[in-house]
């Protein structure tokens, strides 16, 4: 993945997941899987 597209798709689920964290607390951990392979393939260790 090429490193802007990823920054803005992990950019996109902290918002995401901060978002749930305020409304829906007892779902953030849905948006969790979206957070970490986005920061992960920002940092390109996939």
């Amino acid at each position: 993945m090429e490193p802007k597209k990823a920054k803005l798709m992990f950019i996109v689920s902290l918002i995401a997941c901060i978002a749930f964290l305020i409304f829906k607390p007892e779902w953030f951990w849905v948006t969790l899987p979206f957070l970490l392979t986005a920061f992960a393939s920002m940092l390109d260790a996939i």
